[in-house]
């Protein structure tokens, strides 16, 4: 396992089998998006520049037996809806900011397509 603080330790705690998925997706992040600062919560990994712009948890965007092992829930808000399966969960929380609920649980889902939604996000929050 990759050394790391206790906080985000702490909070994979019951969900050690995300870690490795996690440390992939953090790395590849920081590399999209050097600027970028992390901070942990009790139920959320935020990531952010001058405002969020995406976000790791566990949350329940699907039924228990629905879940994959050693998952995450990749969060990003957006200016419109997604067209695309991969997204568990689309809610539109106000007028022109769309949340989109992604499950992970493969260093493969960490692609290019992806990766251009978490851009869109990353642009989204900084033109606030």
């Amino acid at each position: 396992m990759k050394e790391t603080d206790s906080e985000t330790l702490l909070f994979f705690a019951g969900h050690e089998d995300a870690l490795p998925l996690y440390f992939a997706l953090e790395e590849r992040l920081y590399a999209a998006f050097p600027g970028a600062r992390r901070r942990v919560q009790k139920t959320q990994i935020t990531f952010f520049n001058r405002h969020v712009f995406a976000c790791v948890s566990f949350a329940r965007v699907k039924r228990k037996a629905e879940l994959p092992e050693g998952f995450l829930v990749l969060t990003l808000g957006l200016p419109a809806p997604l067209d695309t399966a991969r997204a568990a969960v689309r809610t539109e929380p106000y007028p022109g900011r769309w949340t989109h609920h992604f499950v992970l649980s493969r260093t493969e889902e960490l692609d290019e397509e992806l990766f251009s939604w978490i851009r869109l996000s990353y642009d989204f929050a900084s033109a606030k």
